[in-house]
């Protein structure tokens, strides 16, 4: 804000802008935008206010609860309050620097409660604290704080980099947990589908022995129907040697079936002699 004295019959003042008027080194009025006459050499402008938005940027470096240290930037936008423009003129000498200050203060004791994790979970938190304190500063002023934006937190390239091992390593140990879990359905799921089959396959040899029970059955009350003098156990004989030349067919039929002759001893010893003459045999 400049002191230097500027004598004029009129003076132009531009779009969002304020002029701010003396009579004899004394605060007379503010005038806006237009051409606005002067009382010379009484009157003259003792500077202009901008009523538009500004933004003050703010990097500061502070310490969070863990030992980490953070650069933290904030960006602080500002307006002046027509209705004050006197407050915002003539009680502070530098707002911004005055602003910088405060936005110091107010960093410089949040983030030290916070851990590094916490510190950016709690960006938003940061952000209306420190607007919140800014405006009940510098309403007095003459100045509203629209926005007071965390914009970046920034720690040591070493802890950056810790940070993203970390995450790279949970992000793997998770994939392998995932990787297993998949492999475990696969596994039950093939075990299940093992079990059911095999439940199916009994339930069909049941069913087919059930059938053939009831096929002998049939057989047998038939050949008993027609051959009066034959017992049943004759007939079930037949049947019974009938299935056994089938089987005789069935084994001649397949050239990779081997067929092993075993003694009728039902000692253990005619087996052993048996299988000692097969090995004397293919000896010679």
């Amino acid at each position: 804000m400049s002191s230097q004295m500027i004598c004029c019959c009129f003076t132009i003042v531009n779009t969002s802008e304020v002029a701010i008027i003396e009579r004899l080194g004394k605060f007379s009025r503010a005038e806006e935008a237009g051409c606005k006459f002067l009382l010379c050499p009484l009157e003259y402008v003792d500077g202009k206010t901008s009523l538009r938005v500004q933004q003050l940027n703010v990097e500061c470096e502070t310490k969070t609860k863990d030992n980490v240290f953070v650069q933290t930037k904030v960006s602080v936008q500002f307006q002046p309050i027509k209705e004050k423009i006197y407050q915002s003129y003539y009680l502070l000498a530098n707002p911004e620097a005055q602003m910088r200050s405060y936005v110091f203060d107010v960093i410089r004791s949040a983030l030290p409660q916070l851990t590094l994790d916490q510190a950016f979970e709690s960006k938003d938190d940061i952000s209306r604290s420190l607007k919140s304190h800014l405006e009940v500063v510098f309403s007095g002023y003459g100045f509203t704080i629209l926005q007071a934006l965390v914009t970046e937190m920034n720690p040591n390239a070493r802890v950056r980099d810790s940070m993203n091992e970390i995450n790279a390593s949970k992000r793997l140990k998770e994939a392998a947990y995932q990787r297993a879990e998949g492999e475990k359905i696969v596994v039950v799921k093939n075990a299940e589908a093992q079990a059911e089959s095999m439940y199916l396959s009994g339930v069909g040899v049941a069913r087919q022995r059930k059938a053939i029970m009831d096929g002998f059955r049939e057989n047998l009350s038939e050949f008993t129907g027609q051959l009066g003098n034959s017992s049943k156990k004759e007939v079930l004989d037949l049947l019974v040697l009938n299935q056994y030349f089938d089987t005789l067919q069935e084994v001649a039929g397949s050239p990779t079936t081997k067929v092993v002759f075993l003694s009728s001893e039902s000692d253990q010893s005619g087996m052993r002699n048996s299988i000692l003459q097969a090995n004397a045999a293919a000896g010679f």
